[in-house]
């Protein structure tokens, strides 16, 4: 089931690229940023990683914190944090759970062969924990811009 604008968001535990275990109703009085990638390390995966970090200071200045997702493990995280010096937590997700409560999982067509992977989605969460803004099907090019502008909206 997509999530739409005005639901409340899944509750989510994960554990970060620092092994710290984050909640998402310890978030509660932020506004959440929550953008779910393929995998680490990969071209449109780090180009996005990079514009997010690159604007994290006006993301925090509106009041947002920003967590990036995906299924690969912490030590992938680590490495992938260290390598483009993120300066935001990556969450490990490597069951999937997060990502079918946020309905992210899709299959997938490459070269002929069918999977099932995520599609690069991202969702603003407001301060009470309802659901501000999706952003289905990201195309990776002025996106952390677009989903500045949307945070500001929201932050008000």
């Amino acid at each position: 089931m997509a999530l739409e604008v005005g639901v409340k968001a899944p509750e989510f535990s994960a554990e970060s690229d620092s092994g710290e275990i984050v909640k998402l109703s310890d978030l509660r009085g932020k506004v959440v940023v929550l953008y779910f990638y393929p995998k680490d390390d990969t071209p449109g995966c780090t180009q996005e990683a990079c514009a997010f970090r690159d604007l994290k200071s006006r993301f925090e200045e509106a009041g947002a914190v920003i967590y990036g997702v995906s299924r690969d493990d912490i030590r992938s995280h680590a490495k992938f944090r260290d390598k483009h010096g993120l300066n935001f937590p990556l969450l490990s997700d490597p069951d999937g759970q997060i990502c079918q409560a946020y309905d992210v999982l899709k299959e997938k067509n490459m070269y002929g062969r069918k999977t099932v992977g995520i599609e690069r989605t991202t969702y603003v969460i407001d301060r009470d924990g309802a659901i501000a803004a999706v952003f289905p099907k990201v195309k990776v090019d002025g996106h952390a811009e677009e989903v500045l502008a949307k945070v500001r909206e929201i932050a008000g």
